[in-house]
């Protein structure tokens, strides 16, 4: 089994720090419905202004709003301001990375979705993989993973 890379928020900029809420991020539903991450969902997140990286969970908070709030001890690593790269994963076989179709949003600075790509991987008959970043959604794969309940 390989760790590979299910869904990415590129770019999303820290709209609020909360260090005395219990943990975790809270994200739009919007953006991780897109992409495909889904609430209690472990992640890495990487700043792009300091180059802190940590993993948490992942919980929704209003519809709409944009939002981006690193909360308990996560909140230390970011100021409001910072621009994350947002990052979930999976463990997969090799032959199932041709199935993967990650979506990947990048983001302008008020958190409006600026991008939509996902990564395209093929494993040839050799067993060289190929790769390719394709614009727009996946077709035909609206989970990103050959399967929910290897997640």
């Amino acid at each position: 089994m390989r760790k590979v890379i299910a869904a990415k928020l590129h770019g999303i900029t820290a709209t609020d720090a909360d260090l005395n809420y219990h943990g975790s991020i809270t994200l739009d539903p919007d953006h991780c419905d897109e992409a495909g991450i889904f609430p209690l969902e472990f992640v890495e997140i990487w700043n792009k202004a300091s180059g802190a990286r940590i993993s948490t969970y992942v919980i929704y908070g209003e519809r709409g709003s944009r939002c981006c709030v690193l909360n308990g001890a996560a909140a230390r690593t970011c100021q409001v301001g910072d621009e994350l790269i947002i990052c979930s994963s999976v463990y997969v076989e090799k032959h199932q990375i041709a199935e993967m179709k990650p979506r990947v949003l990048t983001f302008n600075r008020d958190n409006s979705i600026r991008e939509r790509m996902f990564y395209d991987a093929e494993v040839r008959d050799d067993g060289t993989i190929t790769f390719a970043v394709r614009e727009g959604p996946p077709r035909g794969n609206a989970w990103n993973v050959p399967s929910r309940a290897n997640r």
